[in-house]
Order: structure tokens, then sequence, then C-alpha cells
């Protein structure tokens, strides 16, 4: 019987007639395969220049890409997860001249006397790390978390400044405390979670300040978005009562569907949490 490729001596290609199609495909597989470039954190974030407010001097930050990485989750407290990186180690803007640093949507705002308190209470003092590796790592990241929130003392930021910061701190070690998991270590473990519920804590209370003056948006956020969060942190510190009402208030009030959705889900969750300590 003649071959599936067979009369291709007659186009010069007799050589061919027996090949089997299937196997060279699937060699053809393999090696696609074998060429598949891994991704590593570097590949997602890029280095950019940016002009101080403070010192106006330029200096170089890493950046996480826009629409390269993939969001494969978000935490209940709305932490976002990403494929390949953990966003949250990129969002401290550090100028390396003079000390100013800032969560990213913040970093430009600042008035002539805050700049003032800050050369005279940060740049005055501070000794700063080189930050030169290819990525942040969760210590260097850590650290430009805590020149943030001194800078925001400093320069007597808002308390939903203050209270973001402590949120992405807390974020921040649950990231390390992951990874921390991932590479077999726990030594650390234990003070990792400590950190992230003093961080929560602290958010909480920072939020519930702002919440009493403050106008929305707050940090990019609406009005239900903040009390979804509120009500999270509350359930989370177990001061049941805040989460009750935060619930009532966000299922009757104008909020979308998803967030109303979000709420109701979280109600189920406190009914729970009742329930077993009743027992």
């Amino acid at each position: 019987m003649a071959g599936l490729l067979s009369g291709l001596a007659g186009l010069g290609l007799d050589n061919l007639e027996n090949m089997n199609i299937f196997e060279e495909t699937s060699k053809a597989e393999e090696s696609a395969e074998a060429k598949v470039v891994t991704v590593e954190e570097k590949d997602f974030i890029y280095d950019k220049t940016m002009e101080c407010p403070v010192c106006g001097q330029h200096f170089s930050t890493k950046i996480m890409k826009t629409g390269k990485n993939k969001l494969i989750g978000t935490d209940q407290d709305l932490r976002p997860r990403y494929e390949g990186i953990d966003a949250v180690k990129y969002d401290v803007m550090l100028c390396t001249k003079c000390g100013y640093a800032a969560l990213s949507r913040f970093f430009p705002s600042i008035t002539s006397g805050q700049g003032k308190m800050i050369r005279e209470n940060i740049s005055k003092k501070v000794h700063l790390s080189a930050y030169d590796g290819e990525t942040y790592s969760y210590d260097e990241a850590i650290e430009r978390y805590k020149l943030a929130l001194a800078n925001a003392v400093v320069k007597h930021g808002k308390a939903s400044e203050k209270a973001y910061i402590c949120l992405k701190s807390a974020w921040l070690m649950r990231g390390y405390a992951e990874y921390q998991t991932e590479q077999g270590k726990k030594d650390m473990l234990k003070d990792l979670k400590a950190a992230e519920e003093e961080y929560l804590l602290n958010a909480f209370n920072g939020f519930v300040e702002a919440r009493k003056s403050e106008s929305f948006p707050m940090c990019g956020m609406d009005e239900s978005t903040i009390d979804y969060l509120l009500a999270v942190l509350a359930l989370h510190l177990k001061k049941y009562d805040v989460t009750g009402k935060l619930i009532t208030g966000i299922i009757s009030s104008s909020a979308n569907s998803r967030t109303k959705e979000k709420a109701r889900e979280l109600k189920e969750q406190l009914i729970v949490e009742l329930k077993k300590n009743a027992k």
C-alpha cells in the first residue's frame, strides 16, 4: 500500500516518501518545548528615572511593568497576587539622594512645608542602602516601606496614607512568609506573622481615623470598598460588632453588586465565627 507521502518522488523529494509523519511531529513539539524560556522576577520590572520633589535630583527606581503581569487572585483584604512576582515589593519610590520615600500614588504630592520637614528630619541623617541588585529582595522592600512610613509620619501625612502603608506592609510580610515557606525555611515565620498582625491592626486604626475626617476616594478606593476592607480587618481582629455594622451598611447602600456579594460572603463568615465563640 502506498504511503501517505508517496508521489513525492516526482517532485524530487523521494527521500521523504517513507517518513513517519507523527514521529517527526512529536520531535518538532519536543524541540519547541525545549526552547521555552523561563520567566524570572527581573523580567517583570524595569528601571525608571524619577525626579525627586523634595531635593530636585534624579534617581532610579524599579517599577513593575504594566500589562505583562498575570493577576492570579486577590486575598480577602484586597492584596493582589500576580504570577511570578510580588507586586507589593515595587510600590515604594525612594529617592536615593535625600531619603524621601512614599508609595507611588503619593510620591509626587508633597508641599514645600512637608519637603522642608523631610530634609531636616530624614535627609540630614539617613544612611541609605545601595539597592543595586536586579530585583528588590524582601528585606530591601521592608526597609523601603519602613522609610515610606517614617516619611509619612515626619511630613504629617494623612491618616489614610499611613494606614495604606501599614496595610501594604502587612501584605509584604505575608508575601515574605509565603516565599520562606516555598524555600522550606521556617525560622522567620513566627516573626513575620507577628509583624503582619501589628501592621494590620495599625491599618485598621488608621483607616477608622481617616473614615471620620477624610473625603472619598481614599487611596484610590471609594466608600464601599473602604468599608468592606474595614469589615474584613475587623473580622480578622475579632471586632465582630464593627464587622456586623459595616456589612449591614454595605448591603443596604448603593455599592455595586460585586461588593455587596462579597459583603454577604463576609456576613456568612461572621455568623460562623460568632457560633464558634458561643460554644
